[in-house]
């Protein structure tokens, strides 16, 4: 199935135009001669798990999707069953796959959401599942309740990127997919890079030279098994070089102790399966050395 047809039928299926959802006769008609010759089903039969809509952060939250096929996958949502906000899967091949993780922004706090997931195969069949509904909690407070991070890297401590390869679309530093969205702590976010692959680097400095001890990586992956980072390397502003830490898999994050001395600290991915690689979250752990 081309793109073309694939967004062709998610657009058909954003609108909602299913037989049952037309009050007129000409509206009948219409909807007919749009959706004549394709298949609706149930979502439920592709999709196994609760569709919870979960990581609540800074206005936006995710959707996370195992589909048993591969499937184009959207979301619309807003605070009325008219919907009026439409939410892509992340993943950037623009075809059908089975892991999905759409990112829904521009959320209000303690606001009532309406929601619907739909996916199109590649046979042009439309999954829909019911209308359903969530409340975001308030975003404020939420965060006032949180731990301070403990992530060196993050500009909450004080840390700033002073350099990247690349970033998919010429993203903004704190633009979705910009290189910030390394070290800001939020599961929700990534930073991608253009397809630099195997080249793809980026450059943080801390705000003051640190004694380091641990680094959290979690990188980035595309549903085609692209942009995955199976190892990195991290250079300090000494020139010394530490790694390469072998990466097991992108379903979380995962833990490297280390023991060095730095202001600065560049990662680079040695080794990766190509692509837009990049990163959804890096963590330093360790402690500012005095002087």
């Amino acid at each position: 199935m081309t793109r073309l047809r694939l967004l062709i039928l998610i657009t058909i299926a954003a609108a909602g135009l299913v037989a049952c959802s037309v009050n007129t006769s000409e509206e009948a008609g219409s909807s007919s001669a749009l959706t004549e010759g394709y298949t609706f089903r149930s979502i439920d039969e592709i999709v196994d798990a609760d569709l919870i809509v979960t990581n609540f952060t800074d206005g936006t939250a995710s959707l996370p999707i195992q589909s048993s096929i591969p499937v184009a996958c959207t979301i619309v949502y807003g605070t009325t069953p008219e919907f009026g906000s439409l939410s892509l899967d992340q993943d950037m091949a623009g075809g059908t796959h089975s892991d999905h993780n759409p990112l829904l922004t521009g959320l209000e706090p303690e606001t009532e959401y309406f929601f619907r997931v739909q996916g199109v195969d590649d046979n042009g069949v439309v999954y829909l599942s019911e209308v359903m509904t969530f409340t975001t909690p308030d975003f404020e407070a939420a965060a006032g309740n949180q731990v301070a991070t403990e992530n060196l890297a993050s500009p909450a401590m004080g840390a700033e990127v002073i350099g990247y390869s690349s970033s998919f679309g010429d993203a903004g530093l704190n633009d979705h997919w910009g290189a910030g969205s390394a070290f800001d702590d939020n599961p929700n976010t990534e930073w991608s890079t253009a397809g630099d692959g195997d080249e793809a680097w980026v450059e943080v400095k801390l705000a003051q030279r640190a004694r380091i001890e641990g680094v959290d990586f979690q990188t980035r992956a595309m549903g085609d098994g692209s942009a995955i980072a199976l190892a990195f390397t991290v250079t300090t502003d000494s020139g010394e070089t530490f790694g390469p830490f072998e990466i097991p898999d992108a379903n979380s994050s995962y833990n490297f102790e280390v023991e060095m001395e730095a202001e600065t600290l560049r990662f680079d991915l040695v080794e990766t399966t190509g692509g837009n690689t990049g990163v959804v979250d890096i963590v330093v752990y360790g402690e500012f050395v005095d002087g």
